[in-house]
């Protein structure tokens, strides 16, 4: 196994369910209330945007994103009222690491989770986790990636060649984080690639500093090309467009098993608030920007541009794609299949085959 170094971040906690890999940033600290200024729907005080809707209201109990480095679809669709014309409230609870996000729906202390990278759904399905996948998060494009690998100005790594024996800097272990350079080097002819760098986590609010004084050699990054071009300080190696073309960027939301069978209503009427949510932010990515950096108390600098999945559709090659890669380097059990990770059942946008 490669070397495996934390800088700054602290231990995760372990879950009965096993090692659930996640994408995203570091574990934040629970938001103060400065930075939480959306209220709960348990709190007395009512927001401007929790007023009673005039149809019947599901409660859903959701994450609260403290420290994003995207978008928040929850915050963007609360704010515009997608969620509120459809009688659906959410009930922000609080931060959870990326990693206990399929244990804190499973255990119902969430309802659904937000957009974690789908390596994380198909990691619980794997590990017995009775959950699945209703709607899409994020997608890849070629200039809005959802990983990019970046390093210095001067840095000698321009190839997969170059990277081997070289410090990898990852937000998080697992998923788009750690199998992304894995699979770029294996699709490069690069055998058993994850003995052949090392790995150091780091927050990734301090990614660009740790690369500058050289601790790390690349950093991946949910960033943006175009926008780590212009700093004039660091080069793009790759991204996950690279990879797998638009294929790899999924990041879906997820209910209990349980949860879909006793509320398909709720279910639906939350899919189709998301979908509108993510219409709304393909056509003004700048402003779902604003409304995040506002709502969290966030520089809007660190919050980078995305792409959402028109309509919410979870297309089947951007699950299978990581089903045969944690398949391929050992991370899962092989024999799952697509509709035991997703469905789009409750998509108002979608078709079925006939």
């Amino acid at each position: 196994m490669s070397k495996i170094v934390y800088l700054a971040l602290a231990p995760l906690a372990l879950f009965a369910l096993g090692a659930l890999w996640g994408c995203g940033s570091d574990a934040p600290p629970a938001p103060s209330a400065a930075k939480a200024p959306l209220a709960s729907a348990s709190q007395k005080a009512q927001s401007p945007l929790s007023e009673t809707s005039s149809k019947p209201t599901t409660v859903l109990k959701v994450p609260f994103p403290s420290e994003p480095t995207a978008p928040s679809v929850f915050i963007v669709g609360h704010e515009l009222g997608f969620f509120k014309k459809r009688g659906v409230e959410l009930d922000f609870v609080g931060v959870i690491p990326t990693t206990q996000l399929v244990a804190a729906v499973v255990s119902g202390q969430i309802d659904v989770s937000h957009g974690s990278h789908v390596n994380r759904t198909i990691a619980g399905v794997s590990a017995g986790a009775k959950i699945l996948a209703v709607v899409a998060g994020t997608e890849t494009t070629q200039r809005v990636p959802h990983m990019t690998a970046i390093v210095p100005k001067n840095s000698p790594i321009k190839t997969p060649q170059d990277l081997l024996g070289k410090k990898v800097g990852l937000p998080t272990i697992g998923g788009c984080n750690e199998y992304t350079p894995y699979a770029w080097l294996d699709k490069n002819g690069v055998s058993d690639p994850k003995t052949k760098i090392e790995v150091t986590v780091v927050a990734e609010k301090n990614l660009e500093q740790v690369l500058r004084q050289g601790e790390i050699d690349l950093a991946m990054m949910h960033k943006i090309p175009e926008e780590i071009l212009k700093k004039g300080e660091f080069d793009v190696v790759f991204s996950d467009y690279d990879v797998w073309g638009p294929d790899g960027g999924n990041t879906p939301q997820y209910f209990s098993i349980q949860y879909i069978k006793d509320h398909p209503e709720a279910v639906q009427a939350f899919v189709a608030a998301v979908a509108e949510t993510h219409n709304w932010a393909n056509a003004n990515p700048k402003g779902a920007m604003e409304i995040t950096a506002r709502r969290t108390g966030q520089d809007i600098n660190r919050i980078a541009e995305r792409f959402y999945a028109p309509d919410g559709l979870i297309k089947p090659e951007t699950v299978e794609v990581w089903i045969q890669l944690l398949t391929h380097f050992g991370e899962i059990k092989p024999g799952i299949s697509l509709d035991r990770i997703y469905t789009n059942e409750f998509n108002p946008h979608y078709q079925k085959a006939s």
